[in-house]
């Protein structure tokens, strides 16, 4: 398993397996995929990374976002990490989340968050795993597919940024 920065060439593999979290219903509030652009505008080109296989498949991939463009927020980001079903329970996503965060520091980045729906446990854990705490717990914040949901919010602060 080897990371790498995400290639605009990785797109169709990385909206493959966005798509795939979408269809679980517990990933995300996005009914779709956006195109290239849109999504490629919204994420930090050096917080974009693929996790690949032995064989180069791209079987991962995490990414983040400024959560605001006034300046004293420039240390903050929200990240979104996805791995492709069959590649789940194998280490994937804490080395990809692991990788996020170091790249991050290097980047100055002081906070990563997220929010996460309660029933995606494996998030959970793995965001735990790897330093996050939980802020609080939104509670019918957005309503996804008929029905309210709730969402919790999660974060990490660098230890090593003052």
């Amino acid at each position: 398993m080897r990371i790498d920065a995400m290639a605009d060439a990785d797109w169709p593999a990385v909206r493959a397996i966005y798509e795939a979290g979408i269809a679980t219903g517990d990933a995300t509030f996005e009914e779709a995929a956006a195109d290239w652009e849109t999504w490629s505008s919204s994420h930090l080109p050096d917080l974009r990374l693929v996790a690949r296989d032995g064989e180069g498949t791209v079987v991962g991939w995490t990414a983040a976002g400024r959560v605001s463009d006034r300046s004293v927020y420039e240390g903050v980001v929200e990240s979104s990490i996805y791995v492709a079903p069959d590649a789940r329970g194998h280490g994937v996503g804490r080395l990809l989340l692991e990788t996020l965060i170091s790249r991050a520091e290097a980047e100055g980045i002081w906070t990563i968050q997220t929010g996460i729906f309660p029933e995606n446990t494996a998030s959970l854990r793995l965001h735990e795993t790897c330093g996050f705490r939980v802020v609080s717990v939104r509670e019918r914040i957005g309503r996804h597919r008929g029905r309210w949901r709730d969402v919790v919010f999660v974060e990490r602060r660098s230890p090593n940024i003052d």
